[in-house]
């Protein structure tokens, strides 16, 4: 048994590149970008009102300004303004020549001579000006963003319609186990239903890779090792639930000497998730998780996941918060690190109802996992915890 943090430097040391490929823009949310991205324009691209209103001279506000066209948004102005003119414009619409400032429109009146007269004599410019926000060349969106709704706004903005992305891995799922039946069926008695395997796959969608499952093998070892063996033709990663401790029947490390699999590890001090295995074939990988759903849930978020997006080109570790404990908090044991299901509230943590690792229900009143290390019992309110997000 290997402490927690030696497992996941091992896993994170394996970690082989997906690759990459060019993609559509729409196409390229939740996938990593394997570019610099540099704009190829100003942003703005042109001076622009920021409010709707009338583009003049702020030294003719205290004067009756003749209007001499109106400018919408995405029309050229015509005409110069010039001392006693002004021009009526539209938010986003491109300043005309002359003008130094936009008054407001609830800051105007228009006479009955058709002028336009200002009720203020001073004001901001209301005006967004070339390149304020990014200029031509900048560097916009780094390598190695994930890529979200507001960075394809940024992709779109810079003209980047084919981004550079990392592949998506291909991730087989399979979960193992006499007792288990589909979830479409009533177990019957000395049955369960196979929750691990759907869990996994939206584990693996919400990471960013391609899930496919592989269905339930038997608890022997021509059934097991037949589907690793065909997972792993299809698949860069393969995620095994159930098998991998010390029963009678659990044949998951076994199996995976026999198939040339290289075993990195196959226990860690964490609870849950003890009886973990991690091995390697050339660039393909495979994970053997507990069969309890909080064990495979939870392995899945501090070790695979990280692994998986870090082949996909992320870099950025984990997001730890520091945050102190709304109550106090113990355990009977402290041989191995814990992680608990808490409730992020009020910038405060809270340890949520949780019976083991067969309890996953916990895990949907839980928005964060807390960290215990080895060694401690309790943890006492106010103390500062570390909390990975959920």
């Amino acid at each position: 048994m290997i402490p927690f943090e030696e497992a996941y430097d091992l896993v994170m040391k394996h970690v082989t590149p997906a690759g990459t490929e060019r993609v559509n823009m729409p196409e390229s949310q939740d996938r990593i970008l394997a570019e610099d991205i540099f704009s190829d324009i100003d942003m703005p691209p042109f001076n622009k009102s920021a409010v709707d209103g009338f583009a003049c001279r702020m030294e003719d506000l205290d004067k009756d300004l003749e209007v001499i066209e109106t400018i919408p948004a995405g029309k050229t102005p015509e005409f110069i303004v010039s001392s006693g003119t002004c021009s009526r414009i539209m938010t986003g619409a491109m300043i005309p020549e002359g003008t130094d400032c936009v008054i407001m429109v609830e800051e105007t009146k228009i006479l009955e001579n058709g002028k336009m007269r200002c009720s203020i004599r001073q004001t901001s410019p209301n005006i967004c000006f070339q390149g304020e926000d990014i200029k031509a060349g900048d560097l916009v969106l780094p390598k190695g963003t994930l890529i979200k709704p507001q960075h394809i706004a940024v992709l779109a903005a810079a003209g980047a319609v084919n981004p550079k992305v990392s592949v998506r891995v291909h991730v087989g799922i399979l979960s193992t186990g006499d007792e288990l039946v589909e979830p479409e069926h009533i177990p019957a008695p000395s049955k369960i239903r196979n929750t691990n395997a759907f869990q996994l796959a939206a584990q693996v969608s919400d990471a960013g890779a391609i899930p496919q499952y592989g269905g339930i093998a038997a608890d022997t070892e021509i059934s097991l090792s037949a589907m690793i063996s065909d997972s792993l033709d299809r698949n860069d990663l393969v995620l095994l639930t159930g098998g991998v401790s010390m029963g009678d029947f659990d044949y998951v490390p076994k199996v995976m000497k026999e198939l040339d699999i290289e075993l990195i590890f196959k226990s860690v001090a964490i609870q849950p998730g003890r009886p973990t295995v991690f091995g390697k074939r050339g660039n393909q990988f495979v994970f053997g998780l507990p069969g309890n759903p909080v064990s495979s849930f939870v392995l899945f978020e501090v070790l695979v996941k990280p692994f998986l997006l870090k082949m996909m080109g992320y870099e950025n570790g984990p997001e730890i918060l520091h945050l102190p404990l709304g109550t106090d908090f113990r355990r009977n044991k402290s041989t191995r690190k814990s992680l608990i299901p808490v409730r992020i509230e009020n910038g405060m943590v809270f340890p949520v109802e949780y019976h083991g690792s067969a309890h996953i229900n916990a895990f949907t009143r839980a928005n964060g996992i807390l960290t215990i290390e080895i060694g401690r019992t309790e943890m006492l309110k106010g103390e500062i915890a570390d909390v990975r997000s959920l």
